[in-house]
C-alpha cells in the first residue's frame, strides 16, 4: 500500500445507495399548521360571529363564505408542499454532488496509482485513435475541396433529367421558380450552398446562390420540396441547425447515389435525436399534408443528389451532408424506412414516377 493510498480515505459507497430517512413532520408542516390554526380562529371571530351571535343560513353566503374561508387554508398548505419539495429536490442535489464527487475522486486514486481497468484503457485508446483519425480525413477533405476548382459544373451533361409530373403541388410558402434560363450552369459549390440556404435575411450572397438555383427547373423542384419540408418540420419545433447528426462515411452516400437501399446505406440514418424523431413520426401519422409533402421532398433529394453526386467529389459530398437539407433527408427518409433491411427504393417512388 502507497504513501497516497494510506493517505487518501476509502470510497464510501453507501452515498450512492443509502436514502436517508427523512421526518414526516417537519418545521414547514408545523408552520402550515399554525397558520391554519390562527386563520380558522380569525374566521371564527369575525365571520361566523355575527352582531348578534348567530350564523347566517343564507345558502349563497353561505357558500362564499365557505370559498373565502378554505382558499386561503389550501393557499397555505400547497405553498407548504413546494417549500418541502423543494428541500428534498436540494438534498437530492447535495447527495448527487457528493455522489460525483466520490466516484471522479475514486477515479483520480486509480489513475495516480495505477488500477485503470485495461478494458476502460483499451477503449480509450480505440477512442483517441477514432478521432485522430476523423480529424485527419476532415483535414484531408477540406484540402481537397480547396485546391478544387470553382467552377466545375454541378450536374453531368445530359444526366440532369426531370421525371417528375409537372402538376406536383407545393405548398407555397416562399419560394418560385425563376422562369428565366441561367447565365451560366450552377457549379458544384453553389448547389451545396443553395441546399443550405441563406444563413439569415443578412446573407447577401446566399439569396444570390439560391435565385440561381432556382431557374433551374429540377433544384427549383428540389428546393421548393426542401423549404415545405423544413417550414413543416419547424412547426413542430424541429429545426435541422439544432440537431448533430453521425455523419455517415462518404462511401455510404455514393452507395445511396448508385440506388442501393436498405441496409446497405443505413449509416446514413445520422440523427439520433429522440425527441425530433417522435415528433416527426407522430406528424407523418397524423398529418397527410405533411406525409405528402416529407416523400415528395424524398423523391426531390434522390433525384438531385444522384445527378450532382456524379460530379462531386468525396469533400463535396461530405459538405453537402452537413447541409440543411440533407439533415432534413436523414430524418425523414429514417421514419420512412428508407434505411430498412427489406427497402429497394424510396417510398412512393412508382407513385411519383
Amino acid at each position: 500500500m502507497t504513501r497516497r493510498q494510506q493517505e487518501d480515505p476509502p470510497l464510501n459507497m453507501g452515498l450512492l445507495f443509502r436514502r436517508e430517512r427523512r421526518p414526516r413532520f417537519t418545521a414547514i408542516e408545523l408552520a402550515a399548521s399554525v397558520l391554519t390554526v390562527l386563520w380558522l380562529g380569525v374566521v371564527v371571530l369575525f365571520v361566523f360571529v355575527g352582531e348578534e351571535g348567530g350564523i347566517t343560513l343564507d345558502p349563497t353566503r353561505f357558500v362564499i363564505t365557505l370559498i373565502a374561508v378554505l382558499l386561503p387554508v389550501a393557499i397555505i398548505w400547497v405553498a407548504a408542499i413546494a417549500a418541502r419539495t423543494a428541500r428534498v429536490m436540494r438534498e437530492e442535489a447535495r447527495r448527487l454532488q457528493a455522489a460525483i464527487d466520490a466516484l471522479r475522486h475514486s477515479y483520480v486514486v486509480q489513475a495516480q496509482s495505477g488500477q485503470i481497468s485495461p478494458v476502460l484503457e483499451k477503449r480509450l485508446a480505440e477512442l483517441a485513435e477514432a478521432q485522430r483519425r476523423t480529424e485527419a480525413m476532415l483535414e484531408t477533405l477540406r484540402d481537397e475541396r480547396a485546391d478544387r476548382p470553382r467552377e466545375i459544373p454541378a450536374f453531368v451533361p445530359g444526366h440532369h433529367h426531370d421525371d417528375t409530373p409537372p402538376d406536383q403541388p407545393s405548398l407555397g410558402l416562399g419560394l418560385a421558380e425563376d422562369p428565366s434560363p441561367p447565365s451560366e450552369p450552377l457549379t458544384i459549390e453553389e448547389v451545396i450552398r443553395a441546399a443550405n440556404f441563406p444563413h439569415d435575411e443578412h446573407d447577401a450572397e446566399g439569396f444570390a446562390v439560391l435565385r440561381k438555383a432556382l431557374r433551374d427547373p429540377q433544384m427549383a423542384r428540389f428546393l421548393r420540396a426542401a423549404q415545405d419540408t423544413l417550414t413543416l418540420l419547424s412547426q413542430d419545433g424541429i429545426y435541422t441547425d439544432d440537431l448533430r447528426p453521425v455523419h455517415a462515411p462518404v462511401e455510404a452516400w455514393r452507395r445511396f447515389a448508385a440506388g442501393e437501399r436498405g441496409k446497405a446505406v443505413r449509416e446514413l440514418a445520422g440523427i439520433r435525436d429522440r425527441s425530433a424523431l417522435a415528433l416527426a413520426r407522430g406528424r407523418m401519422k397524423k398529418d397527410p399534408v405533411f406525409r405528402d409533402a416529407a416523400l415528395h421532398f424524398l423523391r426531390q433529394f434522390e433525384l438531385t443528389f444522384t445527378a450532382w453526386a456524379e460530379n462531386a467529389s468525396d469533400a463535396d459530398i461530405a459538405a453537402f451532408a452537413d447541409t440543411r437539407s440533407a439533415r432534413a433527408f436523414m430524418l425523414i427518409a429514417h421514419l420512412a424506412g428508407v434505411f430498412d433491411e427489406r427497402a429497394a427504393t424510396l417510398p412512393g417512388r412508382e407513385a411519383e414516377g
